[in-house]
């Protein structure tokens, strides 16, 4: 390589000095930027064609700076070209990052021998295309790409030097202000979720319903694989994918939650993904999305049903490749995300409807989890009743120790269309109107009573009592007579009792769910 060495060295020097104090108050690209276009025009009289660093995947090279003007005779869409992703196995990349000091390419011999890059080149008018590495120590930075008729050898190499340290430090300040705002994203979100937070404690049942649910937990919690929880609402799919992400090699980590049904769908994008500034009218700062959040920890996608079409489309690109790009950005980031979804929704009907992606739908139905409602698991009613009761009475300093028979009775007849979501808030409720030590009254909304005593009056007398006894029989778990047995609940003698189940053809086939 012929780099010609200029006689007025000391001139040189002079203008790198300059320069190296010119850069050193760099700590933006635009800051750098006006110090290097400055220098390349007042001393070399030429322009920046392009400089390119290298990603932190260390094989692609993304655009760091160029100078538009230089190829505004060019009839190509310079702004496509200099988006295009480059790695480092690039011919001509590979060769300026091997070489020492630079290399020096003339545009009419590439021109010749096939360079797709020199006919733009020629554009400019200039002679030489002069491509250097960009080094801080023995670590590659990035390329530096400069077209001029012909260039002083010490001038390109301190000017690389002083351009390969500020880049490195832009870098640099640019990932700490990253972190920063990471963190302080991270410490307001935990701000945010101390006031309600959760443990595999609060999941109360013993139900063969709910043990299913625990075993599919202790399942699928040790290993990555996405988990989709569907049940209706109020039926607890967050507290269940707290405990998957509490009992994961994650649990160190930050649970991530978004809540699809309450972000516009305008926001929801910029929600899961971040946006740079910029990016959109009123993005005035770089935002970190929830997938980034939740880097090598758990995301929790509620009402995943409600996600618009589009940004389905978006998270499955992130699901299956396993990166993102924020909202106006060109960088691709990684992430290590264990993704849990959760919907009150039919899924398998929204498919049919087009509400929902059929190939989305399958990476989240990996492994499927269903909570049973409330009103298929009376047995739980009662000790869910008793813990609700204890949580209330401490938050508000009373000492409720008892429960009336006739409250279990009354919530157990209960269908609850809210799930232990409407339970918990009826006894929050019940807890702030009890005076006593003994939880005497529950206030069950009217209308369901009401609808529940219409249901009644279709069904003949005999049909009623029939299906009220079986009901009493699992909740007393087959127990017909003695202490705590169905006799005497119904406040009959055992025999009589006896008499109408068979009268009414009341085998125990009818209540032995919950036998003993």
């Amino acid at each position: 390589m012929d780099l010609a060495n200029d006689p007025t060295q000391q001139k040189e020097q002079a203008f790198l000095l300059e320069f190296s104090n010119d850069i050193a108050r760099a700590r933006t690209n635009p800051e750098l930027q006006e110090a290097i276009f400055r220098v390349l025009d007042k001393v070399m009289h030429t322009q920046l064609a392009m400089i390119r660093v290298i990603d932190d995947d260390g094989i692609h090279l993304s655009t760091f700076m160029f100078d538009k003007s230089l190829f505004k005779n060019a009839e190509i869409d310079f702004d496509k070209l200099s988006a295009v992703k480059i790695t480092i196995e690039e011919p001509y990349t590979s060769r300026v990052l091997a070489s020492d000091e630079g290399l020096v390419f003339n545009v009419e011999e590439e021109i010749k021998s096939g360079n797709a890059y020199a006919r733009l080149w020629k554009t400019t008018g200039l002679k030489n295309m002069y491509g250097l590495p960009l080094r801080v120590g023995n670590k590659n930075v990035g390329t530096i790409w400069i077209l001029a008729e012909r260039l002083s050898k010490l001038m390109l190499q301190g000017i690389c030097s002083q351009i390969s340290i500020a880049i490195s430090n832009i870098q640099a300040n640019e990932k700490l202000l990253t972190y920063k705002k990471q963190l302080e994203v991270e410490n307001a979100y935990l701000k945010e979720q101390m006031s309600s937070l959760y443990n595999f404690a609060e999941i109360v049942g013993s139900g063969a319903a709910m043990k299913e649910v625990y075993r599919l937990i202790s399942a699928v919690a040790g290993s990555r694989t996405t988990a989709l929880i569907q049940g209706e609402t109020g039926t607890g799919k967050e507290l269940i994918a707290r405990a998957i992400h509490n009992a994961s090699p994650r649990k160190d980590r930050l649970m991530v939650k978004v809540n699809c049904a309450a972000l516009p769908s305008n926001l929801i994008e910029s929600e899961l993904f971040g946006h740079e500034r910029g990016a959109f009218t009123g993005a005035i700062d770089r935002r970190i999305g929830k997938f980034e959040l939740a880097n090598h920890s758990t995301l929790f996608l509620d009402e995943i049903g409600e996600m618009p079409l589009e940004t389905q489309a978006k998270l499955l690109r992130v699901i299956q490749e396993r990166e993102l790009e924020r909202l106006g950005g060109k960088q691709t980031i990684k992430v290590d995300v264990r993704l849990i979804a959760a919907t009150n929704r039919n899924l398998e009907e929204e498919l049919k409807t087009g509400k929902f992606r059929e190939d989305l739908y399958y990476r989240l139905n990996v492994f499927p989890i269903q909570l049973p409602p409330l009103r298929e698991r009376p047995e739980d009613i009662e000790p869910l009743t008793s813990f609700f009761v204890g949580k209330y009475s401490r938050n508000v300093g009373k000492r409720i120790k008892k429960i009336a028979p006739k409250v279990i009775q009354q919530l157990q007849s209960y269908t609850w269309p809210g799930n232990v979501r409407e339970l918990e808030h009826l006894i929050e409720r019940s807890v702030l109107l009890t005076s006593g030590d003994t939880l005497q009254d529950v206030y069950i909304p009217k209308t369901h009573a009401q609808q529940g005593a219409a249901q009644l009056a279709n069904r003949s007398l005999e049909e009623v009592e029939r299906s009220y006894i079986i009901e009493v029989l699992k909740r007393c778990k087959g127990k017909i007579s003695g202490a705590g047995g169905a006799a005497e609940i119904l406040q009959l003698p055992g025999n009589t009792l006896h008499s109408k189940m068979k009268k009414l053809g009341i085998v125990k086939s009818a209540y032995r769910t919950f036998t003993k």
